[in-house]
């Protein structure tokens, strides 16, 4: 068999090769000119325009992508492609690490609008591999250029895709490469979306309270202040229940002098924050600091040292323990549960979740930093910057208010770690001593 084929091949290259009589003479014959489609065997250039595109991930809108293809001479038949990002997605816990429209994308080819493009993200779990994600081109009419704009809308879970750059491959009838080239593409933290946004609420001395929403955007972490409303003088405590964000969700409790607890529910609208208030009931004077916990309702701390937790409906108590008169100040590090306790020497402590029904609420404490008594407010939110990390806002004696973003550390206690107020600080504005009460 294996002498047939060099038998035949000889015989091709002899046919090729045997010389041709002109006028008398020998030449050999010029090579068959290439059959229309099979141009394919040259690769034309994919060239993008205006640069490197930044896709921010997360609520800002649609970022466009331009790229022109150069094709050979004499490609025929329809054009597929496809845009491949590098970075592979593994998964977390068995799902996708990214939501099902992560980015949502319209194209168009020279000036032809195609409608919507899909994206493909396959993502890799145990031991079975996977292709990047992928973008469908539209399939065209082959043409010696092909201007190509593709609109990026990407949600907040495209942090997952940290490509700097993607490949671009064209493809003719046959599947051969007709074009291809590279695009700067980077997707960025965006704006986080209002769900995710902290928002800081703070009481004046005439006992209206006032809503400032987060931005996303540590450099100016809050939006103008809104109202709430007045009369909120009436309470000797007000505290989150879970942390209330630039949607309008979140709800608080708030006591009032006759030791009565009031529960407002979050509405879901920014302008108007809070249902009307609901009776919990009576007997609350008992404590001299109440702390909204997100997973457990509340936590209260009596005038002996004792705190105890309550869940959400503020049913029986159950008692987590002694010592906590040691804290001059406690708050709750946004959603993430947990309490923030400042001690009298001026040291702040984390106490994370212990995470089991049965157990005791939080772990053991552990140490965060020093100096933290020239603050005379602590307030813990979710995160004001692109980080998802919650953060805290702490008010200094000469009414400046500062912005401690949240950052990561190791635990003992958790396998994905802790996190708690950093440094450097960054100064919000001054003016907050206008303020008696920060949340």
């Amino acid at each position: 068999m294996a002498r047939m084929r060099t038998a035949v091949v000889a015989a091709a290259l002899i046919a090729v090769l045997a010389p041709v009589t002109l006028g008398g003479s020998a030449a050999f014959a010029a090579p068959a000119t290439p059959a229309a489609g099979t141009a394919a065997a040259e690769v034309g250039t994919v060239v993008q325009n205006g640069g490197p595109v930044a896709v921010p991930a997360g609520e800002e809108g649609a970022v466009t992508l331009r790229f022109t293809a150069s094709l050979p001479a004499g490609v025929r038949g329809p054009v597929t492609g496809a845009l491949h990002l590098s970075t592979k997605l593994f998964e977390i816990a068995g799902n996708s690490p990214v939501s099902e429209n992560v980015v949502r994308s319209t194209c168009s080819v020279n000036g032809v609008a195609y409608g919507v493009c899909r994206w493909n993200m396959p993502f890799m779990h145990d031991t079975q591999d996977a292709d990047p994600p992928s973008l469908d081109l539209p399939t065209v009419t082959a043409a010696g250029t092909l201007a190509y704009t593709v609109t990026l809308d990407a949600d907040r879970t495209a942090d997952a895709l940290v490509d700097k750059e993607a490949r671009v491959e064209l493809k003719d009838s046959t599947g051969a490469v007709v074009a291809r080239g590279t695009v700067g593409l980077d997707f960025v933290p965006g704006t986080p979306p209002p769900g995710q946004r902290g928002t800081v609420h703070a009481r004046d001395k005439s006992g209206v309270l006032w809503r400032y929403e987060g931005t996303g955007d540590v450099t100016r972490p809050f939006a103008a202040r809104k109202r709430v409303g007045g009369g909120w003088n009436a309470y000797t405590a007000v505290t989150p229940v879970d942390s209330p964000t630039a949607a309008g969700y979140g709800d608080l409790v708030a006591r009032d002098r006759d030791g009565v607890l009031w529960y407002y529910a979050g509405t879901g609208k920014p302008d108007a924050p809070f249902a009307p208030r609901r009776r919990v009931g009576g007997g609350w004077n008992v404590y001299t600091s109440l702390v909204g916990n997100s997973h457990y309702g509340l936590v209260a701390r009596d005038r002996d040292g004792v705190l105890w937790s309550y869940d959400r409906v503020f049913g029986q108590r159950k008692r987590v323990g002694g010592g906590w008169n040691t804290y001059t100040a406690l708050t709750m590090p946004g959603n993430w549960g947990g309490i923030l306790g400042r001690d009298k020497d001026g040291v702040l402590w984390k106490y994370d979740l212990q995470g089991c029904a049965p157990c005791a609420p939080f772990e053991p404490r552990q140490r965060v930093g020093g100096g933290w008594n020239v603050y005379t407010a602590l307030a813990g939110t979710t995160e004001l910057g692109r980080d998802e990390n919650p953060d805290l806002v702490a008010r200094d004696a000469a009414g400046k208010l500062w912005l401690h973003q949240g950052v990561r550390k190791p635990s003992p206690y958790h396998s994905w770690g802790t996190t708690v107020p950093g440094s450097p600080r960054t100064l919000v504005g001054g003016g907050w001593n206008t303020y008696n009460l920060i949340f």
